[in-house]
């Protein structure tokens, strides 16, 4: 008896391993999913029926996902799916069915659907199992065969930049594409060719290199080049040859051209580099990205959000189904604090020259241009700009690619004013003493035999008026001796240097030295009065430092924005009234006294105050053939609502800063019209 209770114990055992040892179709649905959610096609494709198989091969199975996921741009598959909660035995010929749930990022946002794997029993030679039944909708509910999907990026409007007027600075507008239609071309068509190359300034072998691509046929349009929807002249020219056709193209379009360039900058493709950088940020390979400027500086609020659509298509190309939609939300438009039509003066009087120059409100901060020059047409960067015509860009020696006005350069006599201010508020400069300066240079024992030079002055005894209306370098030598290095470090914080620079657009920090103190250098510590040595600033910096002589001691904020609160501290109470008022009466006297750097023609119903300055650039102190940049700031004492900064690179054979005055006098005669 004992014995067969043992022989049925070993078969219900047997019995059991055996059940154990069966598929169940929930294991393949596990490995599936699995398989699925890690992309891992090769795996999936095993996993399928033979009928399954004989409808897709595994390489348009791998397909058939990947290039679909590509093309919406998925990422963070999610797949989830139900099992029954207690074991099931089902029948060979039975077709279970399991429901499973997919989440996905997309272009278009995100897509959620359900749907359901149905599974087949395979019973194989060496082993049998369980196989999913395969159709097109499982990649996306509701495809069937002869589907496709379709991904449609939805751009944005970009946001359009504006002066404080309204004036557009940076818009949407159009271009115009210039192509020729081969079956139009009558006559001499090698000298309609040579005509049309000489106009859009392109060779004759470009235009025969694209008239005979592989796609051309008699009946299209080739295009060529593009130009400025303005350029009337131009568009007459090119219409009265035969065969050219014009296409109006959306673009961006930069009004005031070469006189804003640096600032508002220009758009262009963006680069695998670009992408990289910014692969979180909705941009395609495709999308255009501010290269320059404010185009750049503000990229993020003018771009927009861009939007998608992704579509199941049937076998006609009709619309099914939408999976995903996502609006795209346009760009905001930006309102700037400048004036175009300042902006357009400045550079007119600049543009023969390279330099930079700012214009500010000296009453509120507000910044009303910024130029640079010599400049380039930001225009040319959306219609195509040739090869040759970049390289002598970039040739160019003086540089007008670069933005000077975001640069740095030593204020040599405009900073006289602010070591003034420094000397008078710490006693070191009383304005009605005469300081005893009996050469024409000044130098003291250790200084190597090195001196400062007296240029123009030969008083032999000089008050502070004298010193600024004469320019007399002696002068603020000797007085930033007298205040001491630590004690001008000191103060000159509350004019802004060594701090960043506060305004959205990026410009270079100001300096008063390389290194954190003068230590034993009293020849570095005398050239630092008169603004040489390692001083160096911007012309905005510059601009701004003279507020505090129309505020009455209040260093002001710049401010770009025309919704920015306007009369923003930078510092505040950097000078008394006092300091403020005395300086300001001998600013008005450089540009009234007859002896004055700035005296000349004077403009009827302005009154101005400012500063001439020349600045050497010398390879070493004893450099006697350096360059020289010219200075000259001014502002109007009447109304207090512009002061231009302007400074002009290499005037030493041009008259130095006297080069610079007549220019800026101009600029406030126009502006007063």
């Amino acid at each position: 008896m004992k014995f067969i209770k043992m022989i049925l114990f070993f078969l219900v055992l047997a019995a059991l391993v055996s059940c154990s040892k069966q598929p169940k179709p929930e294991d393949t649905m596990k490995a599936y999913m699995k398989a699925w959610e890690n992309q891992k096609y090769d795996e999936m494709y095993s996993l399928l029926s033979e009928s399954s198989k004989e409808s897709i091969t595994k390489k348009e199975f791998k397909e058939a996902y990947t290039n679909k996921y590509d093309g919406i741009n998925m990422k963070d598959l999610a797949i989830t799916y139900d099992l029954p909660e207690e074991e099931k035995e089902y029948d060979k010929e039975s077709k279970p069915t399991f429901k499973y749930n997919v989440s996905m990022d997309s272009l278009a946002g995100k897509i959620e659907f359900s749907h359901k794997a149905e599974l087949v029993f395979h019973k194989g030679d060496e082993e049998s199992k369980w196989l999913i039944n395969w159709n097109p909708s499982m990649i996306f509910a509701g495809m069937e065969q002869g589907d496709t999907i379709r991904a449609r990026t939805l751009t944005p409007e970009r946001g359009e930049i504006y002066d404080q007027n309204g004036n557009g600075l940076a818009v949407n507008g159009v271009i115009q594409q210039v192509g020729l239609v081969p079956a139009w071309m009558e006559g001499d068509q090698e000298a309609t060719k040579e005509k049309l190359a000489e106009i859009l300034n392109i060779t004759v072998e470009s235009i025969n290199k694209k008239l005979n691509q592989s796609w051309v046929k008699e009946s299209s349009f080739v295009p060529l080049a593009s130009i400025a929807d303005g350029e009337d002249k131009k568009i007459e020219e090119i219409k009265a040859l035969s065969g050219t056709k014009f296409k109006e193209e959306s673009a961006r379009v930069y009004p005031l051209g070469e006189a804003a360039a640096h600032l508002t900058g220009y758009m262009g493709s963006i680069t695998a580099e670009d992408l990289e950088k910014l692969k979180d940020k909705g941009y395609t390979s495709s999308s255009r990205i501010g290269r320059a400027g404010l185009e750049s500086v503000l990229e993020d609020k003018l771009r927009g959000t861009s939007g998608g659509k992704v579509m199941i298509l049937d076998k006609d190309g009709n619309e099914k189904k939408v999976l995903a939609e996502t609006k795209a939300v346009d760009g905001k438009d930006v309102n700037l604090t400048i004036r175009a039509d300042l902006q357009k003066s400045i550079y007119n009087q600049m543009k023969g020259d390279a330099g930079s120059s700012a214009a500010i409100n000296p009453s509120t901060g507000e910044v009303y241009a910024l130029v640079s020059t010599p400049s380039y047409n930001p225009n040319d960067f959306i219609l195509g700009i040739s090869t040759d015509k970049y390289k002598q860009l970039q040739d160019n020696p003086d540089k007008p690619l670069l933005n000077k006005f975001s640069k740095t350069y030593a204020p040599g006599s405009t900073f006289k004013p602010i070591t003034a201010s420094i000397g008078l508020e710490t006693g070191a400069i009383n304005p009605n003493e005469e300081m005893s300066i009996p050469n024409k240079t000044f130098s003291k024992d250790g200084w190597g035999g090195y001196s400062v030079t007296r240029v123009g002055n030969s008083d032999k005894q000089v008050t502070l008026r004298d010193a600024l209306v004469h320019s007399d370098n002696i002068y603020f030598a000797r007085s930033i001796l007298k205040i001491g290095a630590a004690d001008f470090l000191q103060q000159s914080k509350d004019f802004g240097f060594s701090e960043e620079f506060p305004f959205p657009y990026p410009i270079g920090s100001s300096q008063i030295l390389k290194q954190d103190s003068f230590g034993d250098n009293e020849v570095l510590l005398a050239d630092t009065g008169y603004g040489q040595g390692q001083v160096e600033m911007s012309t905005l910096h510059v601009a701004l430092t003279y507020t505090p002589f129309v505020t009455n001691g209040n260093l002001l904020k710049p401010t770009l924005f025309k919704e920015e609160k306007t009369g923003q501290i930078w510092h505040e109470n950097i000078m008394s009234e006092d300091t403020a008022s005395t300086i300001r009466k001998d600013l008005k006297e450089v540009v009234h006294a007859r002896d004055g750097t700035a005296h000349g023609h004077q403009l009827e119903g302005i009154d101005l105050a400012g500063k001439t300055g020349t600045a050497e650039l010398k390879q070493s102190l004893d450099d006697k053939n350096g360059q020289e940049n010219g200075w000259f700031v001014a502002w109007d004492t009447n109304k207090s609502d512009l002061l231009v900064s302007m400074m002009i690179k290499d005037v030493k054979d041009r008259g130095g800063s006297h080069y610079l005055v007549p220019k800026v006098k101009r600029i406030f005669e126009e502006n007063d019209k």
